[in-house]
């Protein structure tokens, strides 16, 4: 192999960042002083990614083909190295350590790998570093000392606090809701779950984009500027910032007309469950409380159930029987968490529907967790965000498997109408089934019709849509006596029994 395989280094910006690469990657010989060229090459155009480029090496046991890198192997791939940083404001030092420590179980979700943690004790955050001036300097002296690469804030930054954080501290700045926008960004998988991140995304990024400062005006480009504003507003047209706002603004627009159809379509699924008068009860709870392997416990659903947060965020409805044969819908939703991003909830709100659409909600507790009271109170935040504090609600303690006797009695003390289960184990279970029928809503009206045997579709109706409380076989027909609805008993009305 001769030096002519590396071309001497040219002006054309595009022949600098695509050299011609080598053409075996087992076994390359090659001159030392075209060594010494491509070395000074990549010194002189003073590009980045054009070393790191030069520097690859091939990994061992990945292979070229995306779909065989597994997402552990991918996660491995993109792991960033993050240092946490809180503010306290309120509340006792256990609030505090408990919230950094979700932050750090977020920030493993989306992931990352966690290598400090600090709090500062404020009355309120900075209004321009989010954390005095002087722990600036000490944040940056961390990073510099653990090879942190990103920050991430117990908070939502704003604007101009994210931008004079990253340039003190030289390193990437995200804040909770950046955070937990990314993990949905990850684990939405339904067209109606990604079209709600992206939203939410979107609404996120406008007020935080960036530009050039003082060459932000929105001066008229040629000579548009003579017809519309005269002297002094002729300038270069529309900048950068602002093609980018547009744009952004445009593809919104675009995303809710998509949610706008969809949730046309859930309300006509929702208006046909309610016309066949079939009772909903909506699993609604914090993140990682097991509201996915609860479903799976009552219906059979096979849902996936993994100990992650927000592992669900497509709803999922299955429809399930009372132990007296009624038959009712369950809803799997997506968990809550503390200070739940308000463009999420936007942007969710046609999903959330399901929970302050429904007869009752199953409020699932993380009984093993060290503040489960604190979730208690985060989930009603979000329900009174919805309109759903009216809902009847019934309050199940998931977990008690990984609970300790004190505990278990000492919540008890806190929760004496809640009902202890362990989905995974299946302790409990029954007890909650008998609680469900009895807090289900019954049918209003009692009817008692003889039925004609060739009106099968009419007792089938009766026992899917009814309660049915007696029913007879006799020579001419099916007498039944049952509790219905009004829709159904006007369809009923005709066959009443004399």
């Amino acid at each position: 192999m001769t030096a002519a395989r590396y071309p001497a280094p040219s002006t054309d910006a595009a022949d600098v960042l695509a050299p011609e690469p080598p053409g075996e990657l087992d076994e390359i010989d090659v001159e030392p002083e075209t060594t010494t060229r491509w070395e000074s090459r990549i010194e002189s155009t003073g590009d980045r990614d054009l070393a790191d480029r030069a520097a690859l090496r091939r990994v061992v046991g990945l292979s070229t083909e995306l779909a065989d890198v597994t997402e552990v192997e991918y996660r491995q791939l993109r792991l960033e190295r993050v240092l946490l940083v809180g503010v306290w404001t309120e509340g006792g030092a256990g609030a505090a350590d408990r919230s950094l420590a979700e932050l750090a179980a977020l920030a493993e979700t989306a992931g990352s790998e966690v290598l400090d943690g600090v709090i500062q004790r404020r009355d309120r955050p900075d209004p321009a570093t989010y954390v005095g001036s002087g722990k600036v300097t000490e944040i940056r002296e961390l990073v510099l000392r653990t090879g942190a690469d990103t920050v991430i804030c117990d908070g939502e930054l704003s604007p101009s606090q994210l931008r004079n954080l990253e340039q003190k501290l030289k390193v990437k700045v995200v804040d909770r809701t950046a955070l937990i926008l990314d993990i949905f960004a990850q684990h939405a998988r339904s067209r109606e779950g990604k079209t709600q991140v992206e939203l939410a995304q979107l609404n996120y990024l406008v007020p935080r984009l960036r530009g050039w400062g003082e060459s932000l005006s929105r001066q008229a480009g040629g000579r548009a500027g003579g017809a519309g504003g005269g002297v002094g507003l002729r300038g270069p047209g529309e900048t950068k910032l602002e093609t980018d706002r547009r744009r952004i603004r445009s593809r919104i627009a675009k995303l809710r007309r998509e949610l706008a159809h969809m949730e046309s379509t859930r309300k006509t699924q929702r208006r046909s469950r309610d016309r066949n008068e079939v009772p909903s009860v909506a699993i609604a709870g914090y993140t990682n409380a097991g509201k996915s392997s609860l479903l799976n416990a009552l219906t059979g659903a096979g849902v996936l159930v993994q100990d992650a947060l927000f592992a669900t965020l497509d709803p999922t409805v299955r429809r399930t029987r009372t132990q007296d044969g009624r038959e009712f819908t369950l809803s799997d939703t997506v968990g809550f968490v503390r200070h739940l991003p308000h463009q999420l909830i936007e942007a969710f709100r046609a999903t959330l529907e399901e929970v302050s659409g429904s007869d009752l909600i199953l409020h699932v507790v993380d009984g093993a967790d060290a503040d489960p009271i604190g979730q208690i109170n985060a989930v009603h935040e979000v329900l009174g965000q919805i309109d759903a504090l009216d809902v009847p609600e019934i309050v199940v303690v998931n977990k008690i498997d990984a609970m300790t006797p004190e505990a278990v009695t000492r919540l008890r003390g806190t929760l004496p109408d809640a009902l202890w289960v362990s989905a995974r184990a299946g302790e409990g279970m029954d007890v909650l089934r008998n609680r469900l029928a009895l807090a289900l809503p019954r049918p209003e009206v009692q009817v008692d019709v003889l039925l004609p045997y060739d009106r099968g579709d009419l007792v089938a109706r009766l026992h899917r849509d009814g309660e049915v409380l007696t029913e007879v076989h006799e020579a001419t027909g099916t007498r039944l006596s049952a509790r219905v609805g009004p829709e159904l008993a006007a369809v009923l009305k005709d066959h009443a029994a004399l």
